[in-house]
């Protein structure tokens, strides 16, 4: 038996896909999570063997107070670092085995989720047929990555962008001004803007909404 847990912020799309895997005799759901923080608290109270797990998820906060990780990826990257509140890679348990599910099949975030540890990258209108069949091959230690985005991603290629470039990038994307983001990420103003600037100028765009824009589209931030 196969034990999966399901995160997902979108509670339907949650609940469709738990109800579909459990008709499989030889998979078992044994937790959902929301968000980031629940994700990590699903883990290491369930010991999954395989975790599915959404890119687009807020990070939501821990029994302690702390905000959890601001996404699916930094989900994954703290479970196979040890760093997260599931103790994975600790004594408690091995870190589950991650397939990364996404409305987006953006190149950027396929290198992403390979790069934080997971062994599994999908579209999340994939077929249940294929994805039951994704689990099953992950669950046996093998990599499942669909072979166009794989092609897209080595088109594309890594992203350009530091990532202090990309931290700063990203809290542009959630709005605010300089003095705000500067703020947020305990940086000068002047500092904010010269990484903007160095932003802009690796991506050929004329100013940081089309930063903004180009990076999102390739699933760099």
């Amino acid at each position: 038996m196969i034990r999966l847990v399901v995160a997902d912020d979108q509670a339907i799309l949650r609940s469709g896909l738990v109800a579909l895997l459990r008709l499989e005799t030889d998979l078992e759901v044994v937790g959902e999570a929301a968000d980031g923080a629940g994700t990590l608290a699903a883990v290491a109270d369930h010991r999954p063997d395989v975790l599915l797990l959404d890119v687009q998820m807020p990070p939501g906060t821990t029994a302690e107070g702390a905000a959890g990780p601001e996404d699916g990826i930094a989900v994954a990257e703290r479970l196979n670092s040890g760093a997260g509140d599931s103790g994975a890679g600790d004594d408690e348990g091995p870190v589950p085995r991650i397939i990364v599910l996404t409305t987006f099949g953006r190149a950027g975030y396929l290198r992403r989720t390979m790069e934080a540890g997971a062994q599994g990258f999908m579209v999340k209108d994939t077929p249940v047929e294929r994805l039951v069949d994704a689990i099953r091959r992950v669950h046996q230690g093998m990599r499942v990555v669909d072979p166009e985005l794989a092609a897209q991603s080595l088109a594309v290629g890594p992203s350009p962008l530091t990532a202090k470039e990309t931290e700063v990038l990203q809290a542009t994307a959630a709005g605010g001004t300089t003095a705000d983001i500067a703020r947020s990420l305990f940086l000068s103003e002047g500092t904010v803007r010269n990484h903007l600037s160095a932003v802009i100028g690796k991506l050929g765009v004329s100013h940081r909404a089309e930063a903004v824009r180009t990076a999102s589209e390739n699933g760099w931030i």
